[in-house]
């Protein structure tokens, strides 16, 4: 497959990128909140996020156009039709990776984000030679092989692991080559639709879009694409000029890549952040206004902090709420409140913790990203 040019997506300042820019003049610009309260009148085939905070509609030849480019960023990963592909990616993207690869290869399956032993029972059985899954999915896979199962990831037989739906830690791209005698390819997904749009196959090398168009790089603060600034940060927006409802829509992925202006040929960078009122753990995006909206509803709330690292080989996510009065802090009945109201969210796994004191001053929620992720609720408060 020959790579399309990405100079129009790289801020070289060409025809081409003026071009968009003028077309994105007078664009809908939308965000993830936009594609949830429209939700309401789409029409079709909606690809609805875990906890429903998007719903992204595609008629039959959306994705047909869809599944296509996923295709198409398997065979860039080295599939082929003697490959056999399992895919443990969360719903929407599982069900469209695996009809993409059943295109592409002999036989594909999805399995879903959880449950190592079945995955590994799944891959022995199915004979599987390429694992579609994200960054932490194949670490935490990898670690558990070697801890708990006791098997040689060579045992497995895997010719081909992609990666995707998450920012990767460093090196993780060539330790699973290594571990695996695997050859590891990163994809770019839609957030929204979870479809393949842009690829790499070594860590710190520029993405190559899988068709032209599609992806550009836009000002935080501006609905503005950004053909050419300075060195700092833009946000991945995505021009979905064929869709056939959000054709004139300019989506803000809330991904956010460095660029370098200094670069020679900086091409078209890899999200490192994100940014706005979602942060993505496991593959997931969370929203931080529903847990807001969820607490407020329990009486006693003041102030909560939900902190999300990445110690071992997964995100983890714990969310500590303070109380205002003193009789609630050890009281298990709100305890439970909390955690079911949390449980109704989303799908992901959020540990809850009780501050033990308290404070009568209700502040707004905070958000401790100690990945260095996300950079922000507000886009207009990131420099």
């Amino acid at each position: 497959m020959t790579s399309p040019d990405p100079g129009p997506l790289s801020g070289s300042g060409s025809a081409s990128d003026r071009d968009a820019s003028a077309e994105a003049v007078g664009a809908r610009w939308l965000t993830r909140d936009d594609l949830r309260t429209g939700a309401r009148s789409a029409t079709g085939l909606l690809q609805v996020a875990p906890d429903a905070s998007s719903a992204f509609p595609l008629a039959p030849g959306d994705r047909a156009a869809a599944q296509e480019l996923t295709g198409a960023a398997l065979r860039a990963a080295g599939v082929g039709d003697r490959d056999r592909v399992v895919v443990a990616l969360a719903e929407p993207a599982g069900a469209l990776w695996a009809a993409a690869a059943a295109d592409v290869a002999s036989a594909a399956a999805s399995v879903g984000p959880r449950g190592r032993m079945r995955l590994i029972h799944t891959l022995s059985t199915l004979g599987a030679t390429t694992l579609v899954a994200t960054p932490t999915g194949a670490m935490d896979l990898l670690a558990r092989l070697h801890l708990e199962f006791l098997l040689d990831p060579l045992d497995l037989g895997l010719r081909h692991i992609v990666l995707t739906g998450e920012i990767a830690s460093k090196r993780t791209l060539s330790h699973l080559a290594g571990e695996f005698d695997a050859h590891v390819t990163e994809v770019y997904a839609d957030p929204f639709g979870g479809g393949a749009l842009a690829w790499r196959a070594a860590e710190g090398a520029p993405l190559t879009p899988l068709t032209d168009g599609l992806l550009h790089l836009a000002s935080l603060t501006k609905d503005v694409l950004r053909p050419s600034e300075p060195s700092g940060v833009a946000e991945l927006v995505i021009t979905p000029h064929s869709h056939s409802s959000l054709g004139d829509a300019v989506l803000r992925t809330g991904q956010v890549v460095r660029t370098d202006s200094a670069a020679a040929d900086p091409g078209l960078p890899a999200p490192v952040h994100t940014v706005g009122e979602h942060v993505l753990v496991r593959g997931v995006w969370l929203s931080l206004p529903r847990i807001d909206k969820a607490l407020a509803k329990i009486d006693g709330v003041s102030r909560w902090e939900l902190a999300i690292s990445r110690q071992g080989t997964l995100d983890a996510a714990v969310l500590t709420v303070t109380f205002g009065r003193e009789s609630l802090v050890r009281n298990p009945m709100w305890r439970n409140r909390i955690q079911q109201a949390i449980q109704g969210l989303t799908p992901i796994s959020l540990g809850v913790e009780i501050a033990p004191e308290i404070a009568e001053t209700p502040s707004p929620g905070v958000l401790t990203d100690l990945r260095g992720h996300h950079l922000g609720r507000d886009r207009a408060l990131i420099v």
